[in-house]
């Protein structure tokens, strides 16, 4: 596992000598595209979904600690459930989860420090929501930062991780994309992040687990 991790941060840290020898531009375009979109219309969007009582419920079920929790608790339990039952397969896919994982923290710290995006919950329900880059100063080492969505990053790797090990069962992939995307909506209708940090953060994830950590 630590040479995994070593080789998979590698790979990462490395993508964008890739992409200026004209690898994967058109993916990275598309995410870095979408993302700026996202940003240009966050504030607009952050104010729709700050000033309705539409997601009130929704945001008592899948509050901070709870979707915090699912993403830990799922790939863990999975482990050792396999342990039991002597499922080295089972086994594999946890510990591919929680490397992914592993590797979603160290970019997600990195990106956090150096963007320092305020909070939408620092701005009132009927905010500007402007100049939020390189505005707050809440955390050490970026964790009070909107920027990137950490939960996005990591369900959607744990996701990506499940599909695509159990795709021979074809309810498996619907579940846990639907569970990693209702976890990263719930990032945004609770105020902790905008929907351009849930954007780049569930494609990251998703690129981390599919093109570095599963790609071994």
């Amino acid at each position: 596992m630590p040479m995994r991790f070593l080789h998979d941060q590698k790979d990462m840290w490395l993508f964008p000598v890739k992409v200026g020898k004209g690898k994967n531009w058109l993916p990275t375009a598309i995410i870095v595209g979408g993302t700026a979109a996202f940003i240009k219309e966050d504030p607009a969007l952050e104010r729709k979904v700050r000033q309705t009582d539409l997601f009130t419920d929704y945001n008592k079920v899948l509050k901070s600690s709870v979707s915090g929790g699912l993403i830990a608790i799922i790939p863990v339990s999975f482990y050792a459930v396999s342990l039991v039952r002597h499922d080295s397969y089972g086994q594999g896919t946890g510990l591919l989860a929680g490397e992914a994982v592993l590797n979603d923290s160290v970019l997600m710290v990195v990106m956090k420090a150096i963007t320092r995006r305020a909070r939408p919950s620092e701005f009132a329900r009927n905010g500007a929501y402007n100049d939020t880059f390189f505005a707050t100063h809440n955390s050490f080492l970026g964790k009070g930062s909107s920027f990137p969505s950490g939960h996005a990053m990591m369900a959607f790797s744990v996701a990506d991780v499940f599909a695509r090990r159990y795709r021979h069962h074809k309810w498996v992939p619907y579940v846990a994309y639907t569970l990693a995307t209702a976890i990263s909506f719930s990032r945004v209708t609770t105020g902790a992040h905008f929907p351009s940090d849930v954007f780049i953060g569930a494609a990251m994830g998703f690129a981390i687990s599919h093109f570095d950590v599963l790609r071994h």
